[in-house]
């Protein structure tokens, strides 16, 4: 493989830093369109990668998400939100970042070549698992030997890079390629990669979440309502899904402890018994639940 694509420098480059500010912000921010645009040569990839993460998680596996520097904030920006967002168990996600996740300002750049306590992070994966290795290069060593030991496990490896060609890509079950156009920074893969590898997660773990049946009409029905403005869009759902008022969306919901989908089904009649039997019959799925009661 030649010179990597996040290497290369970008033909604005040239004279950039003796340019007025205002007209750089303008190569920018079109820099950040480009990588963004990117993503749409993926998104079959993303859909079938989408698939096999949701079979991981309905047959009980751990989704491991693997990365280092910007691509391991992104990694665990996405991850930390699957539980809240869709109520994806804790027990059933990890999130490995060279170095730890940081907890103040500084990321030590050095850890990206450090491996030697990833066999014991990962030391319980198996074929029913799945691990999702971001790598703008394609080729970090701390993000290739997750993948090796990925395979070794026979896990589920879901490789997103931004280098065609690289070694990660090559590795993986479900390879992402993002190819995104050399940074206006030349290497800053924290731009325009980090943004593609941010729309390629959130795309990935949406498609998961659809997939899995934790999304109706584009609104989260499996939601954890865990505050005050959850609790209020939770009954929002209710109310819109099921035709009722608020006070009625409520009632449903505290008589199936806070959860959107069976609270749906009991304001439309249903007692809290029937409406998760439904649901247990439809595997999640809500359309098929009310398709049940017409």
């Amino acid at each position: 493989m030649g010179k990597a694509a996040t290497e290369a420098l970008h033909h604005l480059a040239k004279g950039l830093d003796d340019r007025p500010l205002t007209e750089v912000a303008e190569v920018l921010v079109d820099g950040q369109i480009a990588a963004a645009d990117a993503v749409r040569a993926a998104t079959s990839q993303i859909a079938h990668a989408a698939t096999a993460l949701a079979r991981v998680l309905r047959a009980g596996g751990v989704l491991h998400y693997v990365a280092a520097g910007s691509s391991g904030l992104m990694a665990a920006a996405d991850a930390q939100e699957l539980g809240g967002t869709f109520s994806i168990p804790a027990s059933q996600l990890r999130i490995h970042m060279a170095g730890g996740l940081p907890t103040g300002v500084e990321m030590p750049g050095g850890t990206e070549d450090e491996i030697s306590g990833l066999a014991q992070s990962l030391a319980g994966l198996s074929h029913r698992d799945a691990v999702v290795a971001v790598s703008a290069s394609g080729t970090t060593p701390y993000t290739l030997e997750a993948a090796r030991l990925a395979k070794m496990a026979k896990a589920t490896l879901v490789g997103i890079a931004n280098n065609a060609g690289s070694a990660l890509l090559e590795a993986s079950d479900h390879p992402i390629l993002l190819a995104t156009p050399p940074e206006v920074l030349s290497g800053s893969t924290r731009m325009g990669a980090g943004t593609a590898q941010k729309i390629a997660l959130n795309m990935l773990s949406t498609l998961m979440a659809i997939e899995l049946g934790h999304i109706h009409d584009g609104m989260m029905v499996n939601l954890r309502a865990d505050n005050a403005k959850l609790r209020a869009r939770a009954a929002g759902i209710v109310s819109q899904i099921a035709d009722v008022d608020e006070d009625a969306a409520t009632s449903a919901l505290t008589a199936v402890e806070g959860r959107i989908k069976p609270a749906i089904l009991v304001a439309k009649g249903q007692s809290p018994e029937a409406a998760q039997a439904r649901l247990q019959e439809t595997d999640g799925h809500l359309r098929a639940a009310l398709a049940q009661l017409k």
